[in-house]
């Protein structure tokens, strides 16, 4: 599988490597189980030598269930861990010629955007597969970015059909606060994670994604 499926939209698992090994490995098992879009590896290795091993234990666990995984802001890798994706925080320097030489070896690739509508549009004439908006709601794990306008938001679905998601601090008690926007999914780290049953975790995101809908 080399592209998200865009069928099963929902939920992004984004996962944070610094956590401890073991229950890292336990988490992201059971998360998985409840089929999430795609999984995206962090930056955020306690030691880019301890990287190899961790993702080929990830690539087990997501690729016995058919779930891709995208790698942030480590566009060598994809290749050289024979990865599904890139995941950027940033348009990259040479991102033009990067994103192409991406797209003709199969990858998928998203940029997480905010409040710039000029890099929204050049990230949109890039044909990259997925945007995500960053940070929707205060979050502990997004802390480098400001909180989106909506109005943001609901101009780029204007301008594109793609894909987007919304990252950020968001939890079950206040998905309710997205239902002005349309967008395909969202993109959660320790609402799941952490959680004591990250696959039920993802099952009720789901589920209230589903009455947004409605």
């Amino acid at each position: 599988m080399n592209q998200i499926d865009k069928g099963n939209l929902g939920i992004y698992l984004v996962i944070d490597p610094s956590m401890e090994e073991d229950q890292l490995i336990l988490a992201l098992e059971k998360a998985v189980s409840a089929k999430p879009c795609a999984v995206q590896v962090w930056d955020n290795f306690r030691s880019q030598s301890l990287a190899p091993s961790l993702l080929c234990k990830i690539k087990s666990i997501c690729r016995g269930v058919g779930v891709p995984i995208l790698i942030n802001n480590h566009p060598e890798w994809a290749e050289l861990f024979d990865l599904e994706g890139v995941h950027f925080d940033e348009l990259p320097t040479g991102y033009s010629v990067l994103i192409q030489n991406l797209k003709r070896l199969g990858k998928v690739i998203g940029v997480t955007v905010n409040n710039d509508l000029d890099l929204i549009r050049k990230v949109i004439i890039e044909q990259v597969d997925y945007l995500s908006f960053c940070s929707i709601f205060p979050s502990s794990t997004a802390t480098s970015c400001e909180l989106v306008d909506f109005d943001v938001i609901k101009k780029t679905r204007e301008l594109t059909s793609i894909p987007i998601f919304l990252a950020g601090g968001i939890s079950t008690e206040n998905i309710k606060e997205l239902e002005p926007l349309d967008f395909d999914g969202i993109a959660v780290i320790s609402g799941v994670m952490k959680a004591q049953d990250p696959g039920k975790a993802i099952f009720d995101y789901h589920q209230q994604l589903k009455n947004l809908q409605r």
